[in-house]
């Protein structure tokens, strides 16, 4: 007996993969898939392998679906699917197929060419004109933001990171193709943020002749959707050329006023380690930039403890650094050697802190974090700004996210997801921001 196959699919870690779940999903949708969240035939993981944890998690979600539904096709690509297929780590694993970032462009039709090939799965497929209707169930459409991914693959060979060797040479979508993109996603949607994501920032147009500010100016111009936001833009990418446009007064009412820059180290020479290419000094300038240009901007990072030797010394200058750059947020992550690194061999040759000094590091510079984000919470008491608001009323409370993407709570008996807002914060309760709408959005 013939039937549509419903399907369902999760990413783990980075924004890019999430964009490319979302745009995986209208991909099968299109083709004639149905997208089912309950009761799916079909199970794509989109993978993550960016630490040995992450990579761990993935293994564990596949062996929980396996055991929960032993019938349950379960189709695993991105990075982690490509590190097993290269290092024929995938034998062991109950995966009905694995997909290698490389080859995510035919993962439509290696997934029907399987269907019918299997006798006991055999399956019809309806290409469909719209598939707005099942992408309704998406919490990032629903909530009036859509995520595109702009670029893949990484030029910079930091001594730390596999994901050039898993996802390969920098490749730009045409700033034409993006606005297109942008466009397909607002048939049938109320669009309200573009969230755009890259594995490299820096390297978006480089292989095209195109620039990242370039992309900006064309999004502000030609798209009709009140914020634009990075999911991260790393340290290269801050030029003068950028930062005096963040300046521009349309620059600024329509860029997300949130800059997530990991800078991995507050110490020269662990950053000289690990082959990042820049110095301390020259990160704190463009961040002071920052924050003088717009002192309610809210910088991130991401920030590796216990790398390759850093001494006791090192971490304190990292420490020193975190404390006095005007960074409100921090991702911390303990080093994890990862085979075919250069910081694998680094290890062997300079050693590396134990597990209880990584444990400690992280334990202190999230201290920090915390302290430091409270103390930004409350410099946002007073103002007044733009709020999208995300997810359902519950309780009669809602949560809006600001220009900034700080997350506040406000008293209402309205459903108001996927609306803009000019929010007031008023209050700072149990380490939450509260306040009040003040009137409809005006960008």
């Amino acid at each position: 007996m013939y039937k549509q196959i419903r399907f369902t699919s999760f990413s783990f870690g980075c924004r890019v993969n999430e964009a490319e779940r979302i745009e995986m999903n209208r991909e099968m949708i299109a083709a004639g898939f149905i997208l089912d969240h309950k009761r799916p035939d079909l199970f794509i993981i989109n993978s993550c392998a960016v630490t040995n944890k992450a990579e761990r998690e993935v293994r564990q979600l596949i062996m929980k679906l396996k055991r929960d539904n032993p019938n349950l096709r379960l189709v695993v690509t991105g990075c982690a699917a490509t590190y097993w297929r290269k290092n024929k780590l995938w034998k062991n694993i109950p995966i009905d197929l694995i997909i290698s970032n490389n080859q995510k462009t035919s993962l439509i039709s290696q997934i029907k060419e399987y269907h019918i090939s299997n006798p006991s799965n055999l399956a019809v497929f309806q290409p469909r004109q719209s598939n707005s209707d099942q992408l309704q169930q998406d919490k990032f459409i629903l909530s009036g933001r859509v995520m595109i991914k702009i670029q893949d693959g990484c030029h910079r060979f930091c001594s730390y990171c596999i994901v050039p060797h898993l996802r390969g040479k920098p490749k730009s979508r045409k700033i034409y193709e993006i606005i297109q993109r942008v466009r397909e996603n607002q048939q049938g949607n109320h669009i309200n943020e573009i969230i755009y994501t890259a594995i490299n920032t820096e390297a978006f147009g480089k292989d095209t002749g195109e620039s990242l500010l370039q992309l900006i100016k064309t999004s502000i111009h030609q798209i009709k959707v009140p914020r634009i936001s990075f999911g991260s833009i790393h340290p290269w990418s801050i030029t003068k050329e950028f930062l005096d446009y963040y300046r521009v007064n349309i620059a600024r009412k329509r860029l997300s006023d949130f800059f997530h820059v990991p800078i991995q180290s507050g110490s020269n020479k662990i950053l000289k380690y690990m082959n990042r290419g820049y110095c301390i000094e020259d990160i704190e300038e463009r961040l002071n930039e920052i924050q003088e240009i717009n002192p309610f901007a809210l910088i991130a990072t991401d920030v590796i403890v216990g790398f390759p030797g850093e001494t006791d010394t090192e971490f304190q200058n990292t420490y020193e650094a975190l404390k006095y750059l005007p960074i409100s947020k921090f991702h911390i992550f303990r080093f994890s050697p990862r085979r075919g690194t250069a910081a694998d061999l680094l290890r062997k040759q300079l050693g590396e802190p134990t597990s209880q000094e990584k444990q400690d590091r992280a334990r202190i510079l999230t201290q920090l974090g915390k302290k430091k984000y409270q103390e930004f919470l409350t410099e946002q008491i007073g103002s007044t700004n733009t709020g999208l608001f995300i997810g359902n009323n519950k309780d009669a409370l809602q949560q809006a996210l600001m220009h900034n993407q700080i997350p506040v709570t406000i008293k209402t008996n309205e459903d108001l997801n996927g609306r803009m807002m000019q929010i007031k914060i008023l209050e700072k309760k149990n380490e939450r921001l509260f306040g009040v709408i003040c009137g409809p959005d005006r960008t």
